[in-house]
């Protein structure tokens, strides 16, 4: 069945969970959490998360296998409400890929491509900036920009790119670049040390960087789906740099694939400990697997039940890391409204356009208005708010714009 003709599960789902998803968000105001709810196999965890006592890989894998899904909720839930009360968080923000040609070919990819590919593109810096201006009366306040790993474009392309769109307006946040493409740059077309590219990065106005890029740490798996690609302590040695220099990141799984539940709880683990060392992470963003269009097409996508385990079994165990986002590019709005009383408290940005996840065969829009997101976050009971790269609340639209209204020809825009 392809993904054109495939039931809209999470549509569904939100159907059938609505009359229930409120108890998770008010069992345990001023309460605690009503353990009659949770199955006695799950009690001592719950304990735990109610004592502020950190959960175990073991029992990290233990609440993976429960089918207990409203009981996983309800646990979440409480974490979320101690770090951040009744508030979800939405980003206003414009995705560009500024190009997808790629040295590398990643089993699982379906956005790279080599020069001469059909669907390879390339942008110049003019039409980025185009784009980007035109961008900024709707009240963006961030640029979210990755691309492949490009063999031929030259150190001052990027230098200049940063440079140009940082004197578009000195407020704008611009996050950019995955831990690979910060390795490609640095050892491939600088020759520079991580940490001095990461400096000469920022002194061109790079805000941050993204979480992209980490997928799944077993380095077996890797192997699998991402043969080339930098190691797991390749990637957590650029986000560790970062961090050293006072720079913030977010952090990103991608699951539902060939992986176990071992494997994700590693690849948990591994994200702790370095928050535990650095502290850097302002938030994590688990990531479904689209199938569709790559040569992993036989793997069936991961389902709504799927997902909202692994936010909640990540919101439970990532007890150092504030805020979790579902991405609702990959796993659909109403799948995401839901996701909030299973300890989401970010719904992610307006987006406007987005190439990744779209190229593997997602069904979902390409764009959500601030009015969109605020009436799913309204909608699940929980008061919605505007946040910036860092996840902290903005009180105002930006220059008294109206947020989610976009020019008609600003179509530049892309994961």
């Amino acid at each position: 069945m392809n993904s054109a003709s495939r039931p809209d599960w999470s549509f569904w789902l939100h159907q059938f969970l609505r009359p229930c998803i409120i108890h998770p968000a008010f069992i345990h105001i001023n309460l605690g959490m009503n353990y009659r709810l949770i199955p006695d196999a799950l009690r001592p965890i719950a304990e735990k998360i109610e004592a502020q006592e950190r959960v175990s890989d073991a029992e990290a894998v233990v609440l993976y296998q429960s089918r207990d899904l409203n009981a996983l909720g309800i646990m979440a839930n409480a974490v979320r409400e101690r770090k951040n009360g009744n508030y979800a968080s939405y980003i206003h923000n414009r995705y560009i890929n500024y190009s997808n040609i790629c040295i590398l070919s990643c089993q699982f990819c379906a956005f790279a491509a080599r020069k001469r590919d059909p669907h390879a593109f390339e942008y110049a810096i003019e039409e980025i900036v185009r784009v980007v201006r035109e961008a900024l009366p709707l009240g963006i306040t961030e640029v979210h920009m990755v691309g492949g790993l490009h063999p031929t474009l030259r150190k001052a392309w990027y230098l200049d790119l940063l440079r140009e769109l940082r004197a578009l307006d000195p407020d704008l946040h611009i996050k950019a670049f995955t831990a690979i493409e910060v390795r490609h740059l640095a050892q491939r077309i600088f020759r520079l040390s991580i940490r001095e590219m990461l400096e000469l990065l920022r002194e061109h106005g790079l805000g941050s960087i993204t979480g992209g890029g980490a997928e799944i740490f077993d380095p077996v798996v890797r192997d699998t789906i991402c043969r080339g690609k930098e190691t797991a302590e390749e990637w957590l040695e650029v986000h560790r740099t970062w961090h050293e220099m006072g720079g913030r990141s977010t952090c990103t799984m991608l699951y539902g694939h060939i992986e176990t539940l071992e494997h994700r709880v590693d690849h948990l683990s591994k994200l702790r400990r370095l928050q535990d060392e650095t502290g850097g992470f302002t938030g994590f963003v688990p990531f479904a697997f689209e199938p569709q269009t790559t040569i992993l097409a036989h793997i069936k996508p991961a389902t709504a039940i799927e997902q909202l385990r692994n936010l909640a079994v990540s919101r439970i165990y990532l007890d150092n890391i504030d805020h979790l986002t579902a991405y609702w590019v990959s796993i659909g709005l109403p799948l995401a409204q839901v996701s909030l009383n299973y300890g989401v408290d970010d719904l992610h940005g307006t987006i406007l356009e987005e190439k990744i996840f779209h190229m593997a065969g997602a069904t979902t829009p390409q764009q959500q208005t601030v009015a969109a997101l605020e009436h799913a976050i309204r909608e699940a009971g929980r008061e919605p708010v505007q946040r910036d790269s860092y996840y902290r609340h903005i009180t105002a639209p930006k220059n008294g714009s109206m947020p989610g209204v976009r020019s008609a020809d600003a179509e530049l825009a892309c994961v």
